[in-house]
């Protein structure tokens, strides 16, 4: 019986040291994963305060699509941005095609190189969410020619260059049409196609292409109308290098006169406002009558 009782006692003398081991290794364990909240919280925190820093980052940049290479209009706007700790980078496209399609997609954050007639167009085409934020500038389209000094010589048969897009396209039919050149029909508008053409007197052919490709093709046609970015880029001035010179109509309701476009859900955004507004400038207004001298016409009021 006393054998039987010191091995009871000592039974439970074991028990309660291996209970209370086992509370110590609870309670470490229960610190080690208070210290691995802390610390994760502490990582959430730095993540979450990096993902601010890049979204700050991120709004004093500002990516704005171009077609073409002579953009000195935009060098105020760049400089006075720069002022209020934002940096406007373009990027250049070749074509018209490009830059609405980025500007959807989230390539770039605004655009500015198309009318009001060929932004209609391509939304309606593409389905595109973007619009229009401010107007620029309106650029008179011109006929060029390295074989004909007036459009009265043009011989039966003689090809014109036109640009192959539908609102660019159709105003140039509309600009020859002004001339004398041909007739169209009124019931299509400012984007009449080549089946629209009731009277060609002298039989004219047309070649249609992409509108930065016009210029190029000078040597091998009788004439081509070209507008006006790509007559600039090309070094020619619509003002006296052109045989024919669209006239410009004032007023804001022209479907020819240039724009900024962002897209829908970012049109009130505060950085884009003022880069509207650093655009609509005078200091603008003396670079674009000064470089361009009259290819370009500053078009907002």
């Amino acid at each position: 019986m006393r054998k039987l009782s010191k091995l009871l006692a000592v039974g439970a003398i074991l028990t309660l040291g291996l209970s209370a081991c086992g509370s110590s290794q609870k309670a470490d364990t229960t610190t080690a994963a208070g210290e691995n909240t802390e610390s994760s919280l502490e990582s959430t925190a730095a993540e979450s305060s990096k993902a601010d820093a890049a979204k700050t980052e991120g709004t004093s940049k500002v990516k704005l699509g171009v077609v073409g290479e002579n953009n000195e209009q935009w060098n105020p706007v760049i400089e006075a941005m720069a002022k209020e700790g934002v940096t406007v980078e373009l990027v250049k496209f070749a074509d018209y095609s490009l830059p609405n399609r980025a500007l959807n997609d989230g390539e770039i954050d605004l655009n500015a190189f198309q009318h009001k007639a060929y932004l209609a167009n391509d939304i309606k085409d593409n389905g595109y969410k973007i619009e229009a934020i401010g107007d620029t500038i309106i650029a008179p389209l011109g006929v060029y020619s390295k074989k004909i000094k007036d459009l009265s010589e043009l011989n039966d048969g003689d090809t014109i260059a036109i640009p192959n897009d539908a609102t660019n396209g159709g105003r140039a039919l509309k600009v020859l049409e002004s001339a004398g050149v041909i007739k169209v029909n009124p019931d299509a508008g400012y984007t009449p196609t080549l089946n629209d053409i009731t009277e060609n007197a002298k039989n004219i052919k047309f070649t249609e292409v992409e509108a930065a490709n016009t210029p190029s093709l000078l040597p091998d046609v009788a004439a081509a109308v070209i507008n006006g970015g790509h007559a600039v880029d090309n070094g020619l001035n619509p003002k006296t290098d052109s045989i024919f010179l669209e006239k410009v109509e004032d007023g804001v309701d022209n479907p020819y006169v240039n724009i900024i476009v962002a897209r829908s859900e970012d049109k009130d955004n505060e950085i884009y406002q003022k880069i509207v507004k650093a655009y609509q400038s005078d200091d603008v207004k003396k670079v674009i009558e000064e470089v361009y001298k009259g290819a370009y016409i500053p078009a907002w009021k």
